[in-house]
């Protein structure tokens, strides 16, 4: 019996070191999988916005154009089977804003009483500083090539600058001739001047040791708030901005 239980001691024993081993085998393979990167990239981009604001009585409007230009900054962490997993942070100057497509009941442009070649006009040209904070996964050529990679993140606005340009009097809106009667936009100051949202974007980039990276994006930004107040009492349910965004980017390691 003694012998019996020296054997299944030896037994147990022997499973029980099988078993740790095969464990230990498992997170090593596992802390294999993830690749250590260590890569601090900055540098600028600049590139071209199309802007709409999604009014809530709506408001008839072709895309506003302006430019973005600033700083940016990548920490590459890891490479994990083939994704490479970076975060990426930008300080923009970004200009948005709306211009308005007004039209007459048949759905043409409204001539001016002054000069019937001329339509009137309406734009709202708005500045902000726009702060993303952006999770990067990327596929493709590291160091030396190219990739394909996507981004997402929260961005933060400030409203710096806002002009109206237009071509008519504002106080007598030709209510009568347009439309849409929904015109208490044109006179109306933003009232929110801090503006958050989410942003997602997709592009290439192709790097060299000796050159750097470059990247050429497309992205699109949904405004989570409003310009202008919406509760029940305010004119506006909605007047959030949607801005479609293409833009390159340059960046230089000074780390690795």
């Amino acid at each position: 019996m003694f012998s019996r239980i020296i054997r299944f001691s030896h037994t147990s024993t022997s499973c029980i070191a099988l078993t740790f081993s095969l464990l230990a085998t498992g997170l090593s393979a596992r802390a294999q999988v993830g690749e250590h990167r260590n890569t601090l990239s900055i540098g600028g981009s600049a590139g071209w916005n199309m802007t709409t604001v999604g009014f809530m009585p709506k408001v008839p409007q072709s895309m506003q154009g302006g430019l973005t230009f600033g700083l940016t900054a990548r920490y590459t962490s890891e490479k994990y089977f083939s994704s490479i997993c970076a975060i990426e942070g930008e300080v923009n100057i970004s200009h948005t804003g709306w211009r308005e497509n007004i039209l007459d009941i048949h759905d043409r442009p409204i001539s001016l009483a002054s000069d019937t070649t001329q339509a009137i006009a309406y734009q709202r040209k708005l500045t902000y500083v726009q702060i993303p904070i952006l999770a990067r996964m990327g596929w493709g050529r590291e160091t030396k090539g190219l990739q394909f990679f996507v981004h997402a993140g929260p961005q933060l606005g400030i409203l710096i600058g806002e002009a109206t340009e237009s071509n008519f009097d504002l106080q007598t809106p030709l209510h009568n001739k347009r439309v849409s009667n929904v015109v208490a936009q044109d006179t109306m100051a933003v009232e929110r001047k801090v503006d958050y949202g989410i942003m997602a974007g997709a592009g290439l980039e192709w790097s060299h040791p000796a050159v750097g990276h470059f990247m050429l994006e497309g992205r699109y930004y949904y405004g989570l708030g409003d310009l202008f107040g919406n509760s029940k009492r305010d004119y506006f349910g909605r007047s959030n901005l949607g801005i479609i965004t293409v833009k390159l980017t340059y960046l230089f390691d000074i780390m690795r």
